[in-house]
């Protein structure tokens, strides 16, 4: 544990002095769209990719061929000056495992519009049978590509991004299978230009339920990844699995058959108890998104790869 927290207080600092020295870059050009174009282009709003309670997510196909993904802000105390903050920050979110927003709508509804292409969700890779199921190495590198998107989203954003919805449906992938989180946002954080980060999971700006929140879901997504199993429709029943004293014995039942035997055993234990750690942060002290990738790449063994 002595050199885990030398690394994980070593990485702290960096952090630190990046906030303190470094400025972001120039922001993505964001494009208007009227209320009129996301009607039309979601065959008004029929096109759901997924439900949430902060808004709606829809698919998108505009006139000029642009396929995007819409998302719905509904947080009825936004008024125009914050939203338009909203759309500021997220124009200079750069992360090649981060959605990048393209465009907004306000008015009457007001809608955040993110790149999509033809990227598909996790979700579909993992249950469509008529897809090539994804191989052991392409899902270790989709759970450390979200782990480094949290850590950046965490520490290196400022403000600090603390909402984020993560599921097999709301990571996205790519023609090249690599992962990107399509739901994230700063809800309430656009106020807190100062925040830094500190020695908590996030910074001030974040309470500390939010972040066991992030992390329990990063913990639900490495089950479905290791397991195939959707964490809506099966999540409660992983989460009980993960955490009984006995869960390496039944491990290689739960394990996706699309997988066979073309896994690493050493790599397999080590992420399920990555997992296994984030599911159990609900109930203890918080850990951190940079010891979680720590863990990550050194347990599972991919900073070698």
């Amino acid at each position: 544990m002595g050199s885990e927290n030398l690394v994980l207080k070593f990485r702290l600092l960096l952090f630190s002095w990046f906030h303190l020295r470094s400025k972001l870059g120039p922001p993505s050009v964001v494009k208007c769209f009227s209320y009129n174009d996301i009607k039309k282009a979601t065959d008004g709003f029929k096109r759901v990719i997924h439900n949430s309670p902060e808004g709606d997510s829809y698919k998108a196909v505009f006139r000029n061929g642009l396929v995007a993904r819409v998302k719905e802000v509904k947080a009825v105390d936004e008024d125009d000056d914050f939203f338009c903050r909203e759309v500021e920050l997220l124009g200079y979110l750069n992360h090649r495992h981060i959605v990048a927003l393209s465009g907004f709508s306000t008015g009457y509804r007001r809608f955040l519009v993110f790149e999509n292409s033809e990227d598909t969700s996790l979700m579909e890779h993992l249950s469509d049978p008529l897809r090539t199921p994804l191989n052991w190495r392409t899902r270790l590198q989709i759970a450390i590509g979200i782990g480094a998107a949290l850590e950046y989203l965490h520490f290196f954003c400022d403000p600090p991004v603390y909402l984020v919805s993560l599921s097999s449906k709301t990571i996205l992938l790519d023609e090249n299978l690599i992962p990107k989180i399509s739901d994230v946002g700063f809800l309430g954080s656009a106020g807190n230009h100062d925040a830094l980060p500190t020695s908590s999971c996030c910074s001030k700006g974040c309470t500390k339920q939010e972040c066991k929140n992030i992390i329990f879901q990063l913990g639900l997504l490495l089950l479905e990844l290791i397991t195939g199993q959707s964490s809506e429709t099966g999540g409660i029943d992983l989460v009980q699995w993960v955490q009984e004293s006995n869960f390496p014995s039944s491990m290689h039942k739960m394990i996706d058959p699309d997988l066979g035997n073309n896994y690493d055993q050493g790599e397999l234990f080590g992420l399920l108890k990555v997992a296994r750690l984030c599911i159990r942060s609900v109930d203890k002290a918080r850990i951190h998104t940079p010891q979680i990738l720590w863990y990550l790449q050194k347990k599972v063994g991919m900073v070698r790869k």
